[in-house]
């Protein structure tokens, strides 16, 4: 279960990266340089709404996973599957 998740960890890791990258710095809407044309079909201040709710989702989802995939690891979620180590000697 930790493997999966956290290729779902790094797969949202990868889209919020997209996403951050997309917006205008300035806060003009989608950069040209990325989307110019999606501005003409969606309009700007609609696909500025999008891009920054998509941010704001996909970083609660990263945080969420993060926070379940620790308390996984806390918890002995993977370790409790592991043979008992035997003393040497």
């Amino acid at each position: 279960m930790l493997p999966t998740l956290a290729v779902f960890i790094a797969l949202v890791s990868i889209l919020l990266m997209a996403a951050i990258l997309v917006q205008n710095p300035k806060g003009g809407g989608i950069d040209p340089t990325f989307g110019g044309q999606a501005q003409q079909l969606f309009g700007a201040a609609r696909s500025t709404d999008f891009i920054e709710k998509a941010t704001w989702v996909l970083a609660a989802a990263l945080l969420v996973l993060c926070i379940v995939a620790v308390l996984m690891v806390g918890t002995g979620g993977a370790a409790s599957e592991l043979p008992p180590l035997e003393s040497a000697g």
